[in-house]
């Protein structure tokens, strides 16, 4: 198999972007964070009984988009999935807190605002190239 060097930044973003994923999933799910989170925010946020369940689901849409990307399936549903879930973070939590994570304020938007950016690039990057190639947009 041969790569194409002008794909390159793509493969990059879609790397990256695995690995925040998984890194933002797999430890709340293997340490019972997840719990806490719709526990103690999500049920606090008006969502009870319902914060636990909601709190898995972002979690494992997170897994599933980071999976998507890399077996190149259903990219444009798991970018678009993800991206909504990462808005609603900035509506209910990280739009409050100002622009920065860290060092002007704490706990700011700008990394979903980043992530977000990416993703639509990836989504965007996927169908002109299914278009492109004459192939379903998977």
């Amino acid at each position: 198999m041969t790569i194409d060097k002008s794909r390159l930044p793509s493969y990059l973003l879609r790397i990256i972007v695995i690995i925040i994923l998984l890194a933002h999933s797999l430890p709340g799910m293997l340490d019972g964070g997840v719990h806490a989170f719709g526990q103690y925010f999500l049920d606090e946020a008006g969502f009870k009984p319902y914060g636990v369940p909601l709190a898995c689901a972002i979690k494992l849409s997170h897994l599933l988009c980071a999976l998507l990307i890399l077996i190149n399936r259903w990219v444009i549903p798991a970018c678009l999935l993800t991206i909504v879930v990462l808005m609603a973070g900035i509506i209910m939590v990280h739009g409050k807190e100002g622009w920065f994570v860290v060092g002007g304020g704490r706990n700011g938007m700008e990394f979903n605002v980043l992530l977000i950016f990416v993703l639509s690039s990836i989504a965007l990057d996927h169908g002109f190239r299914c278009r492109k190639e004459g192939v379903a947009r998977s």
